[in-house]
């Protein structure tokens, strides 16, 4: 059993599929043993994919700043909540907890949450596996983002491949379950030129 992280959306305004999607993945998070790992808010999909693993039979950790309590309705029906200072102690806490990351559809919050799990992955600061879910192409522009900055030098082939891209709930958690049983640890290196010459530091 492994404790899953699962990034996404609290937003009431978005279309009820993504709640929907919270909710299959909750349920398919239960049935394969896991714990989640949550932001611990009430609403939207962060809500749905809680009470879709607890309906399961899977314990579920929740992490909210207290300015964000109201505003996104704190999970009290979580089995732990832990309500923290601010948005860094929070995702701290939830790295630290986590096995694994899961990324659903989701705005900024979200984004950014998976772009630093990503970015720590590639640099060797943890071996857990960094997978986003992708069933409607929301996530699209990103990766064709991520892929100019290949093109262009900016970001290292190795790096974009450090987070992989699921396009069903059972293809992530295949992902998941995979990426912890045989974990890698990625060692970034200098790029050619200047291990070729490092004095052109």
């Amino acid at each position: 059993m492994a404790a899953i992280c699962v990034f996404c959306a609290s937003s009431t305004r978005i279309d009820g599929v993504y709640v929907a999607l919270a909710r299959e993945v909750g349920t398919e998070l239960a049935r394969r043993g896991h714990t989640l790992v949550s932001g611990g808010g009430a609403l939207s999909c962060m809500g749905a994919v809680a009470e879709a693993a607890r309906a399961g039979g899977a314990h579920t950790l929740g992490v909210i700043p207290q300015a964000l309590l109201e505003l996104e309705v704190g999970d009290q029906a979580a089995h732990e909540l832990v309500v923290v200072d601010d948005m860094r102690v929070r995702k701290g806490i939830m790295d630290a907890r986590a096995d694994a990351f899961l990324t659903l559809p989701g705005g900024l919050g979200t984004l950014e949450e998976l772009a630093e799990v990503w970015t720590s992955r590639f640099l060797g600061m943890h071996t857990k596996p960094v997978v986003a879910l992708d069933l409607d192409g929301l996530w699209a522009p990103l990766r064709a983002q991520v892929d100019l900055m290949v093109e262009r030098g900016f970001v290292r082939p190795e790096a974009a491949a450090a987070l992989q891209w699921a396009g069903s709930v059972a293809e992530a958690f295949d992902l998941v379950e995979a990426g912890i049983a045989d974990p890698v640890r990625l060692v970034p290196t200098l790029d050619e030129e200047l291990e070729a010459d490092p004095s052109s530091l």
